[in-house]
């Protein structure tokens, strides 16, 4: 996802859950496949580092992808701690909330 009004639409109409390191917002799409948007605020650092936060959120997401049910459009918000997190926390947080929010398959 890349368009404003996309975003919007899931942080009024989405459910929600969240840690200290990030956010994540889900809405039921009409498709087969899953959308990911992925927000990094100015108050996280500067390019660089905005930048890293992102690129790392995007692997857990695509590393993940098997686990996740599809049809759904998923808005990761990285919080100002996620900069001075490890890889492993942000996967476990992002776990954590997609079993929350109902969003991992079951498993056998």
């Amino acid at each position: 996802m890349k368009n404003n009004y996309e975003f919007r639409r899931i942080y009024a109409t989405g459910k929600s859950a969240a840690t200290g390191l990030i956010a994540v917002y889900c809405k039921r799409n009409r498709k087969r496949i899953s959308q990911l948007g992925v927000t990094v605020s100015t108050k996280v650092g500067k390019a660089v580092c905005r930048n890293k936060v992102r690129r790392r959120l995007k692997e857990i997401y695509r590393l993940n992808e098997l686990v996740i049910k599809q049809g759904w459009d998923i808005v990761i918000v990285a919080r100002v701690k996620s900069r001075y997190a490890t890889y492993y926390q942000l996967e476990a947080d992002f776990l954590r909330l997609m079993d929350k929010l109902g969003l991992l398959e079951a498993k056998p």
